[in-house]
């Protein structure tokens, strides 16, 4: 006897259709908030927050010493990074020296010239530690030997109030002159009278 084919869906597809349609339910719920529920939005803390542009270095304007063909100083305004103390302050500028003038004077340094370091002390003495560089790096003239020492020290003294004489070093010794011509073995005091008027 032949079995009886009926009209209607087995039994598999009516399950198939019925998990189709409650999937179907599901994704309209999540996506449409599920009947009126406002779906919060959070920030996670762990997530980096975008980097602050960095902040611009704080400078001032400091006033350089400069030798024309006559070893006569000249005064010649600069830029430079301030602080964080007195003492970086006093070795960017005499790197400024060092580097030359942007005016078509010469510097009274000669090239490659460090300043290792510069102290300041209570009592208004810096003391400026050089490179070799100062000493060997041309011969001096009387006057040339004097304008180096005084572009040094009137810079110095021009910029830094606490700075009141000043004491030049080569290589962390004290040196008689730079050039046989200006004594270095003691403090010197600022002199203007090499400014060209």
């Amino acid at each position: 006897m032949a079995a009886k084919k009926t009209g209607g869906i087995s039994k598999p597809a009516l399950i198939l259709s019925g998990l189709l349609l409650v999937l179907l339910v599901l994704v309209v719920i999540f996506f449409t908030g599920g009947g009126g529920e406002k779906v919060k939005r959070f920030v996670d803390s762990n997530v980096p927050k975008p980097a602050a542009a960095p902040e611009k270095a704080a400078t001032r304007v400091v006033t350089l010493f400069f030798v024309d063909s006559e070893d006569l100083l000249h005064r010649e305004t600069r830029e430079i990074v301030a602080g964080p103390t007195e003492a970086d302050e006093a070795e960017r500028v005499l790197a400024e020296l060092v580097r030359g003038s942007e005016q078509g004077l010469d510097s009274p340094l000669p090239p490659g010239t460090k300043v290792r370091q510069v102290f300041i002390a209570k009592d208004g003495l810096a003391t400026v530690d050089f490179s070799r560089e100062i000493a060997e790096g041309f011969s001096y003239g009387s006057t040339s030997e004097l304008a180096a020492v005084y572009a040094v020290v009137d810079t110095l003294v021009s910029n830094f109030k606490a700075v009141k004489k000043v004491v030049l070093l080569v290589e962390g010794a004290e040196r008689e002159t730079l050039g046989g011509h200006v004594d270095l073995t003691r403090a010197f005091f600022p002199d203007y009278s090499l400014v060209a008027k």
